[in-house]
């Protein structure tokens, strides 16, 4: 009969969803995990598989976790355009609000690992997807006469998704929070 683990994998893997979200990736070592995780190298080898393999599954679960979130604010029964206002707000507020400065670990991860085949399908999975739940709510918005008649709701969502990025980009600067708040209320004017 195998050992049992003298440590939570779960809980490993969030301590190593945090530091690669606060360092990033080339900057986190292998040591700095063994450190923060508390739990020996052959023992992250032997659970997690490589330093790539174990980033790879944080992102994933650092998409799970923000993409219910956002799923939980735009599906919200009632009227659709208060709710994507609400997820604008919410990006913008999570961008001022953090004193590290991590930004989104998707959007960080989009620029720090560009050629990372494995990486970036995660990061264009969530990105789609975040898309499409946008886009989903346009929909409804518009069918239930909030937004104009003529407006695209996919095009209008893919103009979200970019701009929603570019607030976790933005929220990482020592200036951000008029760049933000200037750009969340002109986002919020093309709403109608």
């Amino acid at each position: 009969m195998g050992r049992s683990k003298a440590f939570d994998p779960d809980e490993a893997l969030r301590a190593a969803l945090e530091l690669f979200w606060r360092k990033g990736y080339e900057a986190t070592s292998m040591q700095d995990l063994v450190d923060h995780l508390g739990i020996n190298r052959g023992s992250v080898y032997a659970t997690f598989g490589s330093k790539h393999a174990l980033y790879l599954r944080a992102l994933d679960r650092y998409c799970e976790t923000k993409g219910d979130v956002a799923m939980g604010v735009l599906g919200r029964p009632g009227p659709a355009l208060p709710a994507v206002r609400d997820l604008i707000h919410l990006y913008a507020a999570e961008s001022l609000d953090d004193p590290d400065r991590k930004g989104c670990l998707v959007t960080n991860t989009a620029v720090e690992l560009p050629g990372d085949d494995s990486a970036g399908r995660r990061v264009e999975s969530a990105l789609a997807e975040l898309e499409t739940a946008l886009a989903g709510a346009l929909v409804r918005a518009r069918n239930q006469g909030e937004l104009a008649e003529g407006a695209d709701p996919r095009v209008l969502a893919r103009f979200l998704v970019t701009f929603l990025q570019g607030l976790r980009v933005v929220g990482k600067t020592s200036g951000a929070r008029r760049r933000v708040e200037d750009a969340v209320e002109s986002a919020l004017g093309l709403l109608g």
